[in-house]
């Protein structure tokens, strides 16, 4: 874990130039690269997945296929085709074509896999390639190292693979602070003002997600959803975390980044192969402890 204020750092904890799978980190980190290419044209996010000639195994339904870029982004496409990995709540999916794309709320690797295929169709640019040269290179990303990163699909369930990253702690902080800046490094605006913005604003309230077993954790934790942003919907404007935003993946794999404070908070969890896992941090646990770092800063104040 790092935890830094200002940039500088206020709290260090384990090996943090460890390079590990981050998970579902992957999507915010995607939701970056989207807004250069959505401020210059080459990427309009209401364009359908018709218009973008977009399908999969077996072909999409039609009302499926009027889904747009947006939908995608703030996982309300209706499409509840496979996905090409697990980790979702596609399980719990309402029959297909039975839900307009941009009206229900509900967390799908589909979803999120497509904007990868789409990302790369309209850039001609591979993921990796653009997060190397769009990020990681000019905010010096001190671990990233592109022979790392492999994408990963079952191809008997969907043709749009998932975009798996692999990370270090110091270079997720260095992300989150990027963000924390508004998408400018130094002098160079990496991410545009105006995407950082958008796509860290609640659009998705916790009271709108689906299956229920999700709804009632995300109210609890007062957690929504932006462009693959998990975003904090708190009422009380004296809540330090008002305005705050994350990334969030499996086992603990976090970068919430709390402008009220000035602070990121990066926290990695590493899953080794033949040594027995219990399950990682939970987000109660997570949860747990930034609420710990918060009050320790307030009482240092």
């Amino acid at each position: 874990m790092l935890v830094t204020v200002g940039g500088r750092s206020l709290l260090e904890y384990g090996d943090l130039a460890e390079t590990s799978y981050v998970a579902s980190v992957r999507k915010s980190l995607l939701s970056m690269l989207f807004g250069r290419y959505v401020e210059n044209g080459t990427i309009r996010l209401d364009e359908t997945l018709a218009q973008l000639g977009i399908d999969d195994i077996g072909g999409l339904l039609p009302v499926e296929r009027e889904a747009t870029v947006e939908d995608l982004l703030t996982a309300r496409s209706g499409v509840y085709h496979a996905a090409a990995n697990a980790g979702d709540a596609l399980a719990s999916a309402p029959p297909r074509g039975s839900q307009h794309p941009g009206t229900y709320y509900l967390y799908s690797n589909w979803d999120f896999n497509a904007l990868g295929t789409i990302f790369e169709k309209k850039t001609g640019i591979n993921i990796y390639d653009a997060f190397d040269a769009d990020v990681a290179a000019p905010i010096g990303m001190q671990d990233w190292h592109r022979d790392a990163q492999q994408k990963y699909a079952d191809t008997s369930r969907s043709v749009h693979p998932a975009y798996h990253f692999v990370l270090s702690t110091r270079d997720m902080a260095r992300l989150g602070y990027l963000m924390l800046r508004g998408g400018r490094w130094q002098a160079r605006q990496l991410v545009p003002r105006s995407w950082v913005s958008r796509s860290t604003r609640v659009v998705i309230r916790p009271e709108e997600f689906h299956p229920d077993s999700w709804r009632q954790q995300d109210v609890e934790r007062g957690l929504g959803y932006g462009y693959l942003w998990w975003t904090h919907v708190g009422t009380d404007t004296a809540d330090v975390l008002n305005g705050s935003y994350g990334a969030e993946g499996a086992y603990g794999q976090h970068i919430l980044v709390i402008p009220g404070l000035d602070m990121v908070i990066a926290h990695k969890v590493v899953r080794r192969e033949g040594v027995p896992f219990p399950g990682g941090v939970t987000p109660a646990q997570w949860d747990a402890l930034v609420g710990a770092i918060l009050a320790a800063r307030h009482r240092g104040s």
